[in-house]
């Protein structure tokens, strides 16, 4: 064990790349002769020589010249001493990326050459076999005959099962009239499809049965008659699949609209091409093979091959369109997320078509045994893991349509709660969604053996992939939690008085906002953080950053600080709230938004205003306690004073007894009179104490009943006088315009 240490931590001891195995090798040795036994290497050199073994060991060349250099010192006589062993150098030059292309296409075309070669030879130069007569037609009579009884018996049971498949496709029909019970008709129609594996099963039962009384007691007849029955079963369970998707017979147990022609004009056509297939490669060309030459069977195959390949691309082409089509108005009657892929797959369908027969005719020329199992296997793969994604699928989409309904007190309570609820089962629904799109992909990719799912899965990035999914989901999921229960608890406190609890006030409705708005971005702020050092994001230098920007925001964003501070002192003095009506120098507006930064105003003009913290010097609030206004109404100099007073009294009163006005009043008007007097007029007031912001209301309704009184009372208002100062003309204008209208100015003093 010492020895093996020492070697393990002399491993590229001098460099990444280099081994020095000499000094392994001296070290051993050393430790051999000497007696006192070397020191024991220290983790890291354990670590360091580990690694560097893993890198030599990875290397497919290095790996090899190590492995003869060591069989080399391990065969070395004891007499002699051990040979040096060098560490493998790695000769290979880095590729270039078109160098590497040149390789791989070189190599896959070397590899494609080579089977079209073993084609040939298999057709040309393959060893001849007698044919025997007797004995062929032997084994064809054993052969047909058990074919005739086979086929016999499964048309014979299926035929019995006929009035049962009616009578359940009638059944569940009847129930799927009703959506309550849709649930019917699908289980009938898998019903259906297990009676018809089960007679699959029964009637291979009876033919291995039959094999064992039909062989004439010879392994080469069974053999052929096993290689029909294997046949047989594959080639109806895939007949099997097709009468469940088309169900050309029993309209009532078909899954999909489709008409009847169209049905039995599919059905026909693939079971036909699956027939062809299925016992073209797996009976006749085995048994042509056996009984007559290899060269014939190898013929054979690729006669039936390039047959089956221009009939399934004939039919492909043929019905391009009208595939197109039917894809097409499939996609306007699903739901969004189905509707994109199947538009996309209506595009591409006949090319995947036409790869798929391509792949499978070139298949079966280079491995004419294992090909068939292979693409019907892929395919039952496919189709079984595009069946499973889509209910999955289906079922998020459908459960997206859904939303949680609380009870009412729980609403009442938390009035945001449903809503964010819905919110957050909207975009779970919507990422599991889009996993199960993924992992149906790579299961796609691993079923065609273009990809290792589960290798991947369990061993190196796949494992750590989804060990950091499952942490950030959790992390997500958690914060979530968090901010959920904290925002209702303050959405909570925020609720109005309309439920029987009292209204918060304003400035507590207005902290309490800011303080939902700043725990929104801490923690939205810390699960990202989390998040990126989870997937491996160094964030010290995220933060370190963070704060020198921080400091140099400080310095050069001076206005920005004062702002928060002084909204900050002017929340905690409560100077304004959301929705007060307040003037801030020349603009009066209503509160909308309060920001840490800002204040945005609205006049009533619609105009918005924002307008920063710092800014911000003196300002008036309409929404404390009252409010108030001065009513003065002028009345011509000549009317009486009394009789003004009392119109005006009289309109007080008359505006007091209305109840709506009333309670919008706080104690009683004052009039107070005469507070001015001109030449032409005097003036009369009356002063209004109301609730915030009522002030206009009582104002409004009051100008309109003192018209109405004074009008009653003949009241007139002061009449208007306008001066005209006209000046004398000038003597020489008027003497310019004399000469220009022709005559002359009269004399000053005329006589007579």
């Amino acid at each position: 064990m010492p020895w093996i240490l020492l070697l393990l931590v002399s491993l590229f001891s001098v460099s990444a790349n280099a081994v020095s195995l000499p000094a392994a090798v001296v070290g051993a040795s050393t430790t051999q002769k000497s007696e006192t036994p070397p020191a024991e290497p220290d983790a890291d050199k354990k670590k360091a020589a580990y690694a560097a073994l893993a890198d030599v060991l990875e290397n497919e060349a290095s790996r090899k010249a190590l492995i003869e250099q060591l069989r080399q010192a391990a065969a070395t006589p004891a007499d002699q001493p051990t040979p040096v062993i060098k560490p493998p150098v790695n000769n290979e030059e880095d590729k270039t990326v078109l160098e590497n292309v040149t390789e791989v296409t070189r190599h896959y075309g070397g590899e494609f050459a080579g089977r079209f070669a073993q084609l040939h030879r298999n057709i040309t130069n393959a060893p001849h076999k007698p044919f025997n007569e007797k004995t062929f037609f032997n084994a064809l009579s054993h052969f047909s005959l058990l074919a005739v009884s086979v086929f016999l018996f499964y048309f014979a049971v299926r035929a019995c099962a006929i009035p049962l498949y009616r009578k359940m496709g009638q059944w569940g029909r009847r129930k799927n009239i009703h959506r309550a019970s849709w649930v019917q008709l699908p289980l009938m129609i898998i019903l259906a499809f297990l009676i018809d594996l089960a007679l699959l099963a029964l009637t291979l039962f009876v033919g291995q049965l039959a094999i064992e009384m039909m062989n004439a007691g010879s392994r080469t007849i069974a053999r052929q008659q096993g290689l029909f029955l294997n046949a047989f079963a594959l080639i109806e369970f895939f007949k099997a699949i097709l009468r469940l998707m088309f169900s050309p017979r029993f309209p009532s147990l078909r899954p999909f609209v489709i008409s009847d022609a169209s049905a039995r004009y599919w059905h026909l056509r693939l079971s036909g091409l699956s027939s062809l297939i299925g016992y073209g490669l797996l009976v006749a060309v085995p048994i042509i093979s056996a009984q007559v030459n290899v060269q014939v069977g190898a013929l054979a195959n690729v006669i039936i091959m390039l047959t089956m390949t221009a009939w399934a691309l004939y039919l492909i082409f043929h019905n391009k369109r009208a595939i197109t089509a039917g894809l097409t108005r499939l996609a306007d009657r699903s739901l969004a997320f189905f509707s994109l892929f199947i538009r996309a797959f209506a595009l591409i369908w006949h090319w995947l078509a036409s790869a798929y027969f391509i792949v499978l005719f070139f298949f079966s020329l280079f491995d004419p045994g294992n090909s068939l199992k292979t693409m019907m296997g892929a395919s039952l793969k496919t189709l079984a893991i595009v069946s499973v994604a889509a209910f999955i699928c289906g079922v998020f989409t459908r459960w997206l349509s859904k939303t949680i309904t609380l009870s009412p007190p729980v609403q009442r309570n938390y009035p945001e709660l449903q809503k964010r609820l819905n919110g957050w089962l909207s975009v779970s629904l919507k990422l599991a969604r889009f996993l199960t799109v993924c992992v149906a992909v790579m299961l796609l990719l691993n079923a065609w053996g273009l990809f290792d799912f589960w290798t991947w899965l369990t061993v190196g990035a796949g494992e750590k992939a989804v060990d950091i999914l499952i942490r950030i989901s959790l992390i997500v999921f958690f914060s979530a939690v968090g901010w959920t229960l904290l925002a209702s608890l303050i959405e909570s406190r925020l609720a109005s008085d309309i439920h029987g609890r009292p209204m918060p006030s304003a400035r507590t409705r207005t902290l309490l906002t800011l303080f939902r708005n700043a725990l929104a971005v801490i923690i939205s702020t810390i699960t990202i953080m989390i998040v990126l050092s989870e997937i491996g994001v160094n964030i010290a230098p995220l933060l370190a950053g963070a704060g020198a920007l921080g400091l140099a925001v400080s310095f050069g964003s001076q206005t920005l600080v004062k702002d928060i501070i002084t909204g900050i002192f002017i929340q905690f003095e409560n100077g304004m709230n959301t929705g007060d009506l307040v003037t801030i120098g020349p603009l009066t507006g209503t509160v909308e938004r309060m920001s840490i930064r800002s204040v945005g105003v609205r006049q009533d003009t619609g105009a918005y205003h924002i307008i920063p913290w710092s800014s911000i010097t003196t300002f008036a609030n309409f929404v404390r306690g009252i409010g108030s206004f001065v009513a003065n109404y002028d009345v011509d100099r000549f009317e009486e004073t009394e009789k003004a007073n009392r119109a005006l009294r009289a309109a007080v009163d008359e505006l007091m007894e209305q109840e709506d006005i009333r309670m919008l009043v706080i104690g009683e008007p004052n009039v107070v009179g005469i507070v001015g007097l001109t030449n032409t007029a005097f003036t009369i007031r009356v002063t209004f104490t109301t609730q915030p912001l009522k002030q206009w209301t009582v104002r409004f309704a009051l100008d309109g009943m003192v018209k109405k009184h004074f009008d009653l009372a003949g009241i007139r208002p002061p009449v208007q006088t306008v001066q005209v100062m006209q000046p004398m003309p000038d003597a020489a204008a008027a003497a310019e315009a004399q000469a220009a209208a022709g005559g002359a100015l009269p004399p000053a003093n005329p006589t007579v």
